[in-house]
């Protein structure tokens, strides 16, 4: 007798082809994006930091970094100071930023003037108020960047810019205020 064999049952499989993958929405897109640029980012931070931490580095000084547009010309000089060595540092501190700053030279060609020039002309010949606004200049220039500063010429001819020798006639019209010279 023939054997029998069980029939196979050719029917369709059981479970369903997968669907055809939608596409993502512009937010899903930005989203992921988002995401992996966010992931390369902190990857990147920690790698800079790895690569950076053995290299020393000085504290930045503010001042020195955020400035703002100067129109010195057009607005009046301050208030004066009531004493007469912080007025006479406050009178150079805006002629400096009036008439301009220079280096090696008390005056250069243009009328500009260096920190010591800027004190000269606005003692207006009055040696020992000229003598105690440089000594107070060079007393604030000390502070800020060591005892290791010889005088104020040779602070102001260090400095291929006006902003810092700017910055400490200024301070040094405060300390000056301070102390009530």
């Amino acid at each position: 007798m023939p054997q029998t064999h069980p029939a196979i049952d050719q029917a369709a499989p059981t479970t369903a082809a997968p669907a055809p993958p939608t596409e993502l929405s512009l937010e899903e897109r930005l989203a992921f994006v988002n995401t992996v640029m966010t992931m390369r980012l902190d990857e990147a931070k920690v790698a800079y930091e790895v690569n950076t931490a053995y290299i020393e580095t000085e504290p930045v000084d503010l001042a020195d970094v955020v400035t703002v547009p100067l129109t010195p010309t057009l607005q009046p000089p301050p208030e004066s100071y009531p004493s007469p060595v912080a007025a006479l540092l406050q009178r150079a501190h805006h002629r400096l930023l009036t008439g301009g700053w220079c280096s090696g030279a008390l005056v250069d060609e243009d009328g500009a003037r260096c920190m010591l020039g800027a004190i000269r002309i606005e003692a207006r010949g009055d040696s020992g108020l000229e003598a105690g606004a440089a000594a107070v200049l060079l007393d604030a220039i000390r502070r800020t960047f060591g005892e290791g500063v010889d005088s104020v010429p040779s602070f102001n001819d260090a400095h291929g810019t006006g902003r810092t020798p700017l910055r400490m006639v200024d301070q040094a019209a405060g300390l000056a205020d301070a102390r009530g010279l």
